[in-house]
């Protein structure tokens, strides 16, 4: 006998309640509650339990098994994943609408024609899947397309054809007959999700997920949706500028600091492999108020072009805008040069840019952000063939970075003349370097050689 109740579950964090709530008491949300309906077994008896099935092991006991990774042709993706796709690993992919979330999956899709792919849509029919692949110039014959949004049809589809790679776009659209809620919804997002997982372990089948952004920039669905997969991609970028960069938020079998740099095009997205030349400009005139930044996301250096504009406030509150750099960073920089470099911004509106439309986290890029911001104030261009790297400290002091010598390597090879580093920075030779390595320990140290 089956029992039917209803409940009201929180949209954005997952919680129930057996009432409808304004304000959900745990994420705090307003209007989040949606009615579900819930089928409920009634046990009538005791459960047999029968010990079959799994047995515990101990470590000596259990089998070794490498998995051949999935290579997935781009090598941006395979930089993020740590190598490849792992068989029967679970990838989500989450950006924001029109960033290219389906354009990256689709000529991942069609890149692969060793492998079997299939590739299920629940947002676009095959007529406009095609013409994307069309734009896309890319022919696999052993890539096929479903629009199915069942999933026990998508389900019975993929156990029948067996393929190496299973692509869902999206995850949203996915509903199973089991619940009765909406598609969409916490419930049938966490069920469908479920499902998938296990018979993507039980069948050694990668699949990668795309799913939603909410209007706060995180995936759409439960917290618990990013605990089940094995790997949360992030596909983020300004729909302004054509780069587009890959993160990796969560990843089982890799490192989370790794970083993918794509350029979109008409025909698809091409790999960024020397980013250092995309994002500097290939201005050589000495424009004040410019200063080039060594920085390393994961373990890929390379070179930023930081832009500050300062100017007299027009009004009687001074702005601070940043795009691409902490701002609350930003206010801690302004603060270090008023108090320690007697630099007196606090009357004067200030803007920073990180150009090419990527944020940066790397607190070594704090040297180049005031030297970029005093060269404008004092209208004095920076050379363009120096470049820096150091952390600025609440006293004044320059902290040390790490790994400094993949940063000069990077500077040396785009034929820059001079990089600032910290001092405490020490344990390499700088004899076979054809760059020149200045180092400070203080913030005014690096003004007087840069603005004498």
């Amino acid at each position: 006998m089956v029992k039917t109740k209803s409940i009201f579950v929180c949209q954005k964090c997952g919680v129930q309640s057996p009432k409808w709530l304004g304000k959900c008491t745990t994420c705090g949300e307003w209007n989040t509650f949606v009615e579900e309906v819930v089928n409920k077994k009634q046990s009538t008896s005791k459960l047999s339990v029968q010990i079959s099935g799994n047995q515990p092991l101990t470590l000596e006991n259990i089998k070794t098994i490498k998995n051949q990774r999935i290579s997935a042709g781009i090598n941006e993706f395979n930089r993020v994943l740590g190598g490849g796709i792992v068989p029967g690993s679970l990838i989500l992919l989450g950006g924001d609408p029109g960033i290219g979330k389906s354009t990256l999956a689709l000529q991942l899709a069609l890149g692969l024609p060793e492998r079997k792919i299939l590739y299920t849509s629940g947002e676009e029919s095959l007529q406009q899947i095609k013409l994307r692949a069309e734009r896309l110039d890319i022919i696999n014959d052993n890539c096929l397309f479903l629009c199915e949004t069942s999933l026990e049809h998508l389900i019975a589809h993929t156990e029948q054809m067996q393929p190496d790679l299973l692509i869902i776009d999206s995850i949203q659209t996915v509903s199973t007959e089991t619940i009765e809620s909406s598609p969409g919804s916490v419930s049938q997002v966490r069920e469908c999700t479920s499902a998938i997982l296990k018979f993507a372990k039980r069948n050694d089948i990668a699949v990668i997920l795309i799913g939603h952004i909410t209007k706060e920039g995180s995936l759409a669905g439960p917290k618990v949706l990013e605990h089940m997969v094995d790997t949360v991609l992030q596909f983020e970028g300004d729909t302004n500028y054509m780069y587009r960069i890959l993160r990796s938020n969560k990843n089982r079998f890799g490192s989370t600091h790794e970083l993918g740099i794509f350029e979109m095009r008409s025909n698809g997205l091409r790999e960024i492999t020397n980013p250092s030349e995309q994002l500097i400009s290939k201005v050589n005139d000495d424009v004040s108020g410019t200063a080039i930044a060594a920085t390393i996301e994961g373990a890929r250096p390379f070179l930023i072009e930081i832009q500050a504009l300062v100017s007299s406030a027009a009004y009687g509150t001074p702005q601070r805008s940043s795009t691409g750099f902490d701002l609350r960073r930003l206010n801690m920089l302004l603060a270090v040069l008023e108090k320690r470099a007697g630099f007196k911004l606090i009357q004067k509106d200030v803007f920073l840019n990180i150009a090419g439309g990527i944020k940066i986290t790397d607190p070594a890029t704090d040297l180049a952000v005031i030297c970029s911001i005093l060269s404008s104030n004092l209208d004095i261009a920076i050379n363009h063939k120096n470049c820096f790297a150091g952390e600025v400290g609440l006293t004044g002091e320059i902290r040390a970075v790490s790994r400094i010598e993949q940063r000069i390597a990077e500077a040396e090879k785009l034929g820059f003349s001079k990089i600032f580093i910290p001092k405490l920075n020490k344990g390499f030779d700088t004899a076979r370097l054809k760059i020149e390595v200045v180092k400070a320990s203080r913030v005014d140290e690096v003004f007087r050689k840069i603005f004498r």
